[in-house]
Order: C-alpha cells, then structure tokens, then sequence
C-alpha cells in the first residue's frame, strides 16, 4: 500500500477496470461495482452488470454499505448515435456507520486515480 492510502488495489482487478473501460457494448448500461474489503484493507469486486438499468442497479445495491461504482451508460444522441461515457459513482446510504463512511471517503480519491476515471457523481440515499 502506497503512503497516504487507506486501501490498496490489486494490478489484476485495475487490469480487469481497463478492459471493462474499452469494451464494446452495442445497447444498454453496464455496471461494475467495488466494495472494500475491511479487514485486508483492499478495494476488490463485488459485482458485475450487463444491460441493467440505473433503477436496477440501485435495487442490486446494498441498503447498509458504501460501493464504488463505474458505470458505463448508454447515451442515445439526437443524431442517432450511441455512446457510452464512464462515470464513477460512490453511493453512500444514509444511515452507514461513520468509520465505514470514512473509510470509503478516504480510498476514493485513490481510486479514481488508479483507474483513471475523472467524471465523478456522488450518490447518497436519501430513503
């Protein structure tokens, strides 16, 4: 682990982060979500999503815990075209215990870094 970080990440799961970054999609949204390991102190996989909407995803998501997310949308142009930006999304729920909160807080930076993605939105629930 590098001085100044909380958590680490493994080559392999940022190798893994690229090739979901480049990968074609031809409709729909893709979803790959991380989670830390407390006790390793490590940022690993939780899931991976295909063709999933965003009202979707937020069910899949845990009521309790903090994720990271890097979603890859479908985004219909007037034109016609398709692309699909990348953004990074640290979802948050209301009522997550303090130092899990902080913990999270704390490795998203790093992350972002290591991954390099820089459109970043910030979801906290509100229910």
């Amino acid at each position: 682990m590098s001085s100044g970080n909380t958590c680490d990440i493994d080559e392999e799961l940022v190798q893994k982060l690229k090739e979901f970054r480049f990968k074609k999609y031809s409709q729909g949204n893709a979803a790959f979500v991380l989670k830390v390991d407390k006790k390793n102190l490590k940022i690993v996989e939780d899931e991976e999503y295909d063709d999933i909407s965003v009202e979707d995803l937020v069910e899949e998501l845990p009521e309790n815990a903090p994720r990271f997310i890097i979603l890859s949308y479908e985004l219909k142009h007037k034109d016609g075209r398709q692309s699909f930006p990348l953004v990074f999304i640290y979802w948050s729920p209301k009522d997550v215990n303090p130092s899990l909160h902080m913990l999270y807080a704390t490795a998203r930076t790093y992350l972002q870094e290591k991954i390099d993605v820089t459109r970043v939105s910030m979801a906290m629930e509100d229910v």
